[in-house]
């Protein structure tokens, strides 16, 4: 089990019921970051629960607090994990804040370090909407948000850690990543200081898996909305990636998008990202 995967799974509740349990009972994934869980620990579905147990899989759970049915990330992993963080460190930029997404009240940021020397987080980045409040608040996160990257970036290179990140960024890099690029310039998840911010991520030393093993070519997309005929015709955005320290990077062999075979097969409109790891 040398795999890493992230989903949006768009409620667990209602994917527990729609497919989730039969994908992660098939899953070879070591670990899976799941965002927009939508669910109190008290909450969460009891098939769900059986599931995990069944299959061996140690949950930790950030949920929103300040969103009663919204946001929530979580991390399953085969093994226990040895700490677990919430949110962004007190003194990132924005995170004393309580009306701040970078706040660790909002399920958005979960940390877990796992045996061996990995850190798998799970990260759900806020939307936004250009010229908006809501796209202040995103790029407050951002800030925040990139600052710990960096840190975190720095203290693996220098104690050979490797760490994974993976979630839903609601950020397409490049045109590459959505098939309606020219209509989304303005819009939100697609603005050139967006694209800018995750760029030096990258220039950081973060490397982006799933774009290194598809070079130069359109997708693998991730996500399609659910209107029209987006998913049959694979008009979607490459939203959810996993970023990782280099010895993650060129340990991966392979990088898919484990997409539904059909529209009425998702459980999500959110596909699962999965990350192989080690010889082919």
């Amino acid at each position: 089990m040398n795999a890493l995967a992230t989903v949006n799974v768009n409620g667990v509740r209602a994917a527990t019921t729609k497919g989730l349990l039969e994908w992660l009972a098939a899953t070879d994934a070591r670990a899976v970051c799941l965002q927009e869980v939508r669910a109190l620990p008290d909450e969460l579905p009891a098939a769900f629960l059986a599931a995990l147990d069944a299959g061996g899989w140690h949950l930790r759970l950030a949920p929103s607090l300040t969103a009663k049915g919204r946001n929530g990330v979580a991390v399953l992993s085969r093994d226990e994990p040895e700490a677990v963080r919430i949110g962004l460190p007190s003194g990132a930029r924005g995170a004393s804040n309580s009306t701040d997404p970078a706040t660790d009240l909002d399920g958005r940021y979960l940390e877990v370090d796992l045996p061996g020397g990995l850190t798998v987080a799970s990260l759900y980045l806020p939307k936004g909407e250009a010229g908006t409040p809501k796209q202040d608040a995103k790029d407050a996160f951002c800030a925040a948000f990139g600052d710990h990257l960096r840190t975190a970036f720095d203290r693996c290179a220098a104690t050979g850690r490797e760490m994974v990140v993976g979630g839903d960024w609601n950020i397409a890099p490049t045109e590459l990543d959505l098939r309606n690029w020219r209509g989304n310039r303005r819009n939100s998840g697609f603005l050139p200081h967006e694209r800018e911010w995750f760029a030096k991520l990258l220039e950081h030393g973060w490397r982006d898996v799933v774009r290194e093993r598809h070079p130069g070519v359109d997708g693998p997309y991730s996500w399609w909305s659910y209107r029209g005929r987006a998913f049959d015709n694979d008009t979607g955005w490459r939203i959810d990636h996993l970023l990782t320290t280099p010895g993650l990077a060129d340990a991966a062999y392979e990088a898919v998008v484990d997409r539904a075979p059909a529209h009425d097969r998702r459980f999500s409109d959110h596909a699962p990202v999965v990350v192989r790891l080690g010889a082919a």
